[in-house]
């Protein structure tokens, strides 16, 4: 990974040179060089974000009649059958990576440097975890692996105590966003598929070391695979495209059914290249924000304010938290309370790689996964089925995303030398997910008669020094009341995964944060504060 630092995230670049490859980016993409609509100078409802959260907020009030703007600060990516919108795992450009040029590798396989562009995913970096955020019009469901389950009740209420529900969530909650996502696991005949042959082995690892694979649910829109399987659409989902989008649409983000359910209104706005940089709250009692124009670059064009009656943060984890703890520590939101900024975890992830695997891959590596264990032997732990990124060529690698029921947890802080905010993260944060792991990857792998990394490469057996899953800072319960209204002030809302008390029970996050906006936002326009 690059090298560590303890506060990052809070700087803003001011208008630089083009990139290198910026002709190439605007033959490729020419649609996110288009002005952008500037926001209203005033709205009746700000959501800040288009992820899980914001999406379904920003439907749900439109519907309910509410004008909404919504502000993202990355851009608004097309679609298309062909064309490549989006950069790939193994030979990634500037579209991939939101302000950070060089390498930024995840399973350690060697990727080529990039230049510092305005791409729709973020790493930023805290001690010895490096953290992974989207960029972009409908946020994590661009970058996403595309798996949303539910996590079981022993480890949800573990996680949530008496604050949340779980039988409200599964009976209401959950199988409303399954019903708008179309959630399914892979069908037979994908699975059986050329691209998916990782898939099968990793099942028949599985099954040699005692475990008996689930199937999971995933965002995947299979006919969209099968028309890729077929040549009738440029290959993404099969070729190992995911975590830095699929230009073809084959996952079933939130530019396609929330988002697009919001604006269909006509009540709800949404304005690309818009960052908003702080937050205060005004005499007359409406919201003021800051907000940044950047263009495609992600560069500052210019500043100004909005204001708002209401506002609903949806920025993500990390976005959110450091919004509201520099409103707190600069005095613009002074009442908010001590509990802004911290219960942060990073949901107990790592990336596990198994090496020269006997049976051979057959080639390029499919990116939506097919199924997942869970081991309860020691600690609480699940494997997901995972394609190897940044895997070009058949090296007999096996992937799987490892989450831990890990109580490790950081804390926001604010550096007034910088006017930045920045994650705290213990110095040995990653010990204990990487030891849980290690002991049952190392289990299937001696079961299989095979090693576990790729030392040719040195590619690390665990990997726990990243988290795509970025969890808290504004806990339910505690920041916030039990449906994500701040605490000190009326009319903010937190509506994302920093609700989430830093973990999500070995489950993948995307469904629970999901379901709680749902709920939440029902309670809100139910009880009209």
């Amino acid at each position: 990974m690059a090298a560590a630092t303890l506060l990052g995230g809070g700087a803003h670049r001011a208008a630089s040179a083009a990139p290198l490859l910026d002709p190439a980016y605007r033959q490729f993409v020419p649609e996110i060089y288009a002005p952008v609509e500037p926001a209203p100078d005033h709205s009746e409802a700000i959501v800040v974000g288009s992820g899980f959260g914001a999406a379904i907020t920003s439907r749900r009030l439109a519907e309910a009649g509410v004008s909404v703007t919504v502000l993202e600060r990355g851009s608004r990516w097309p679609r298309d059958p062909f064309r490549q919108i989006f950069a790939n795992d193994f030979a990634p450009d500037g579209r991939a990576f939101w302000r950070r040029g060089g390498v930024v590798p995840l399973t350690g396989l060697p990727m080529v440097p990039t230049d510092s562009f305005g791409g729709i995913f973020e790493v930023t970096d805290h001690g010895t975890l490096s953290v992974w955020r989207a960029a972009a019009v409908g946020g994590g469901s661009l970058v996403f692996t595309g798996v949303m389950i539910a996590p079981e009740r022993r480890y949800f209420d573990a996680v949530f105590g008496s604050t949340v529900s779980y039988d409200e969530l599964t009976s209401i909650y959950y199988p409303r966003v399954r019903r708008e996502l179309r959630l399914s696991p892979m069908p037979a005949d994908i699975y059986a598929s050329a691209p998916f042959t990782h898939s099968r082995i990793w099942d028949a690892q599985v099954r040699r070391a005692g475990y008996t694979p689930s199937p999971v649910d995933g965002i995947w829109n299979w006919d969209i695979v099968r028309a890729e399987l077929a040549g009738r659409s440029r290959p993404s989902a099969i070729m190992g495209e995911s975590n830095l989008g699929n230009s073809n649409g084959a996952k079933f983000d939130l530019t396609q059914n929330y988002l697009a359910a919001a604006e269909a209104t006509g009540r709800c706005a949404i304005h690309p290249r818009h960052e908003v940089t702080s937050v205060t709250q005004e005499t007359n009692g409406r919201y003021a924000l800051t907000v940044s124009i950047l263009d495609p670059t992600a560069s500052v064009i210019s500043q100004r304010t909005v204001t708002c009656d209401r506002l609903f943060l949806g920025a993500g984890s990390m976005g959110t938290s450091q919004l509201l703890v520099k409103s707190r520590e600069t005095g613009l939101l002074p009442q908010l309370n001590e509990h802004i900024g911290q219960g942060w975890g990073n949901n107990g992830d790592a990336a596990l790689v198994r090496g020269m695997s006997p049976e051979g891959i057959g080639g390029i590596q499919g990116s939506p996964s097919a199924s997942r264990i869970i081991d309860e032997s020691d600690t609480p732990l699940s494997l997901t089925n995972w394609f190897v990124p940044g895997n070009p060529i058949d090296l007999a690698l096996i992937g799987s995303l490892g989450m831990v029921l890990d109580p490790t947890r950081g804390n926001f802080l604010y550096d007034k030398a910088t006017d930045s905010v920045g994650l705290a993260w213990p110095e040995r944060g990653n010990q204990y997910v990487e030891e849980s792991l290690r002991a049952v990857h190392s289990k299937i792998a001696e079961r299989s008669g095979i090693g576990t990394g790729y030392p040719p490469l040195r590619v690390a057996d665990v990997n726990a020094t990243f988290t795509a899953h970025p969890l808290g800072g504004a806990v339910l319960g505690k920041a916030t009341d039990n449906w994500g209204r701040v605490h000190g002030y009326s009319g903010l809302y937190v509506v994302d995964g920093a609700l989430v008390p830093g973990s999500t029970g070995l489950a993948n996050p995307s469904l629970t944060i999901s379901a709680l906006a749902e709920r939440n936002i029902e309670a809100v326009l139910r009880e009209k504060r």
